[in-house]
């Protein structure tokens, strides 16, 4: 068997032990229609904007993406994660390019000045990211008047 394949079954044995936290009640605010909602992207691929802090083992916290700045380095340091599609396009896994389009066509009303990336693998629990960063992330949104969230999970 291929080593990336048993990397794969590893990872996916690992998962499937995890616990999956529960929650009585779920947040949920009705959004406006697409052709009038203003969309951000959050994604888990651990993006950073070159020459600033990149993220480390077990890092919680989120960075804030500048909509123009499309000079991202991918800093999730998966073994299991296969880089190449985001050296070709980083649309894969940072839709900004289709999100303008779909502005421009009127489908959404528009996109988000700023977009957020945390780090993929987080502590089993997610505690932090689930009350904290998380939270505050959400402000960050709220605050810019974003409605709908594109979750890219990498």
């Amino acid at each position: 068997m291929p080593q990336t394949a048993l990397g794969d079954a590893t990872m996916r044995d690992h998962v499937g032990t995890i616990p999956v936290p529960v929650f009585r009640d779920t947040a949920w605010t009705p959004a406006p229609p697409l052709a009038e909602a203003r969309v951000a992207v959050v994604t888990t691929a651990a993006l950073y904007p070159q020459g600033e802090d990149a993220f480390v083992a077990g890092d919680t916290t989120y960075r804030a993406l500048d909509a123009t700045d499309r000079r991202l380095i991918l800093g999730h340091w998966s073994p299991n994660f296969d880089r190449s599609a985001f050296a070709i396009d980083h649309n894969v896994v940072y839709p900004l390019d289709r999100l303008d389009e779909l502005a421009a066509q009127g489908v959404i009303g528009s996109v988000a000045p700023r977009h957020f990336a945390f780090a993929g693998n987080q502590p089993d629990d997610v505690a932090t990211v689930r009350l904290d960063s998380g939270p505050a992330c959400a402000a960050e949104l709220k605050a810019e008047g974003v409605d709908v969230v594109l979750l890219t999970p990498v």
